[in-house]
């Protein structure tokens, strides 16, 4: 099994004017399902489409229309609990959360309260610096997604775009064991990287496909501790949930503003509210949406349409045979198997396609130099100009043809730069450029030294001063490799120059 020994990272702390605070930080993400169709009806779920033409009758909550589950976006919520090594539910239930907005046809919700489709599981939320926190997972179920209200196209109206409307989301709830900005960041960033892997989830937040409601409380050194001997919530902080967040950066800041508002509140003499947020980036603060609605002000009951679903152990088995390595896994099997170091596997396994493009280069061949052209030349160059891997011009064969001419001795690796530079502009096969164009590398000792001799012979005195001074050796150097074009080997000069001034 996988070696996960990590240290827990420090707790994120907040200097207030009495006392010194500490963050408690629960979070409920919403994944959208990678799937063609919507949870209920075969309405497409593609992103872009003209507004409300993605809108099925049973969508739009026309009179007699019965829902009709999407036995895919089940399985996929199924494969996300395997992913997060949760338990699976085998009989769930829906519900009708109720309430009434105009981007919501029927005036409720079909969601899962009282028995969603996956129970507890856990997550590795890695930070980077050797340490990680385990985040507790209470539970995911599904849900359809709300339409979009749009208020800016009118002075006088507001359109609603119902192309979203039945979607089928995972609802992902923590517990409340975040403590701090970065770690929330993470966690987003770990959970998108297992759904990503997964396939159930493509992780866009510029297309709210994944969006997270973040539940931010405050405490006194030593109260989180007392929870968390007793779970007895009465130890923490009275929480307020900031809705809709789908950026890791406003995120963060969201989480800090509103720790700041709570201390000062406290500190005051004041007592926190427990209620809805939303926050504001460009005022740098968060400002009240609601008061917290309890289960029971939504009027959630069974819904009557839909019997309770039940699956079959065999049927979670064999899809559990078929998940895919997941990046936990890939990233101690790219150390183990190629003498990675843990910063360049975490590099190598953020995303699915770069491991993939990687493993390709690195098959049969030298996994550190692979790893290194991947991640400082390639990464490197895409990132300068704004391209994803899936984009690369150079292909994994292209770039593993570069590194075998590295080893063979055929180029240099200033030979090889050049050759890189060729190949990710102009295309090609490595080998016929190098061929075709001379690059390859000056092995030939005799050749080598023939330079050497003359430049030895023109520099008495430059010779006599290395003699003296053995680190002026490094001019020869430089004088065959320019005499050369470059293409001389360098060990080779070195061993050449070493020997010849040394005599």
């Amino acid at each position: 099994m996988l070696d996960l020994t990590y240290e827990m990272p420090k707790i994120k702390t907040i200097a207030g004017a009495k006392h010194d605070w500490e963050l408690v930080i629960g979070m409920e993400v919403h994944a959208q399902v990678s799937s063609n169709a919507k949870l209920f009806s075969g309405a497409s779920t593609q992103f872009g489409a003209e507004p409300n033409s993605n809108v099925a009758f049973v969508d739009a909550a026309m009179p007699g229309m019965l829902p009709v589950i999407n036995e895919y976006c089940v399985e996929q919520a199924v494969r996300t609990g395997l992913g997060l090594k949760a338990d699976i539910n085998l009989k769930s239930a829906f519900d009708r959360k109720n309430y009434f907005y105009p981007d919501l046809p029927q005036g409720y919700q079909i969601s899962q309260l009282y028995h969603p489709i996956v129970g507890e599981g856990e997550v590795l939320v890695e930070m980077g610096d050797g340490t990680a926190r385990m985040v507790r997972i209470e539970r995911i179920h599904m849900e359809q997604d709300a339409g979009k209200s749009i208020h800016d196209m009118d002075p006088h109206m507001s359109f609603v775009d119902l192309n979203r409307t039945g979607v089928c989301l995972m609802e992902i709830v923590s517990r409340p064991d975040i403590r701090g900005p970065e770690e929330a960041a993470a966690y987003i960033a770990k959970l998108r990287q297992i759904m990503r892997y997964l396939g159930t989830c493509d992780g866009n937040m510029q297309n709210g496909n994944l969006r997270a409601d973040v539940n931010v409380s405050i405490c006194l050194p030593g109260a989180y501790e007392k929870y968390q001997e007793t779970q007895d919530f009465s130890h923490l902080g009275t929480r307020c949930e900031i809705k809709n967040m789908n950026s890791m950066r406003f995120i963060q800041q969201a989480i800090e503003v509103e720790a700041r508002r709570q201390i000062a509140i406290v500190e005051g003499g004041g007592e926190v509210e427990q209620e809805t947020r939303l926050y504001d980036p460009d005022k740098g603060e968060t400002r009240s949406m609601r008061s917290k609605e309890e289960a029971h002000d939504y009027r959630y009951f069974p819904d009557p349409d839909l019997l309770p679903l039940e699956i079959e152990q065999a049927w979670v088995d064999d899809i559990a045979a078929k998940l895919p390595e997941l990046p936990d896994a890939k990233k101690a099997r790219f150390i183990e198997v190629f003498g990675l170091t843990d910063y360049d596997a975490s590099v190598l396994t953020a995303e699915v396609e770069s491991a993939s493009y990687f493993e390709e280069v690195a098959k049969g061949r030298n996994g550190k130099l692979a790893a290194n052209w991947v991640i400082n030349e390639l990464f490197g160059r895409l990132k300068k100009e704004d391209h994803d891997i899936t984009d690369s011009p150079v292909s994994p064969a292209q770039l593993g043809g570069i590194i075998d001419l590295i080893s063979s001795d055929a180029i240099s690796g200033k030979i090889a730069k050049d050759l890189f530079e060729i190949v990710y502009t102009e295309g090609g096969d490595p080998a016929q450029i190098v061929e075709e164009r001379g690059m390859k590398q000056v092995t030939d000792t005799g050749a080598i030294e023939a330079a050497l001799d003359e430049i030895v012979a023109a520099n008495p005195a430059q010779v006599e001063k290395a003699k003296v001074n053995p680190k002026l050796a490094g001019w020869f150097v430089g004088q065959v490799m320019k005499a050369t074009g470059g293409k001389a080997n360098p060990k080779a000069v070195n061993e050449l120059v070493s020997k010849k001034l040394g005599g």
